[in-house]
């Protein structure tokens, strides 16, 4: 239904884009830079900047490319990173926090537990209990199965959760 909805409007949906592909290359290349650096901040002005196309257009086009807004791809990163420091290392919790680009251990703790559903120490027990269990996988299977899922904000999520919301309605638009 969803890609009723899509269709509908005119537009190709998350992933499907009909982008020029100079433009592609250009949101590569600060998806790349936000890869390579996830601790630093990257607002959407340095982004645009790397692109070299306005902040409006470069926010709307890595959306359309991508499937998710720049800040949640980066936030998307950012907790990426800290599983993996959390479980592959024996650094203190306040340590990870600021290698990861967190100002505010607070808001470290409280946004990590929001996207995983555990806190950073749970996880950090959980991890090591289950590490034996994992030793023959492939660790690009492991990360694959970690990653968070950002589909939507961490604000939208914990108003669904406190149940002052529902999810998106989803309307056929006729023809």
């Amino acid at each position: 239904m969803a890609e009723k909805n899509w269709r509908a409007r005119g537009k190709q949906g998350p992933g499907q884009t009909g982008q020029d592909p100079e433009l592609l290359r250009r949101l590569l290349r600060a998806k790349d830079r936000m890869d390579a650096a996830s601790e630093e901040d990257w607002p959407v002005g340095r982004l645009a900047r790397v692109s070299g196309v306005s902040e409006a257009h470069f926010a709307r086009s890595f959306k359309e490319a991508f499937g998710v807004p720049p800040h949640r791809y980066l936030l998307t990163r950012r907790i990426e990173r800290a599983k993996a420091l959390l479980r592959d290392t024996d650094l203190p919790i306040t340590e990870i926090a600021f290698q990861t680009g967190w100002e505010s251990l607070g808001t470290f703790g409280r946004t990590f537990r929001d996207v995983t559903g555990e806190s950073p120490g749970d996880l950090r027990a959980r991890e090591k209990a289950a590490q034996h269990a994992l030793e023959q996988v492939p660790h690009c299977f492991i990360s694959a199965a970690y990653r968070p899922d950002l589909t939507i904000a961490v604000s939208e999520k914990r108003r669904q959760e406190a149940g002052d919301i529902e999810g998106p309605e989803e309307k056929e638009i006729p023809r």
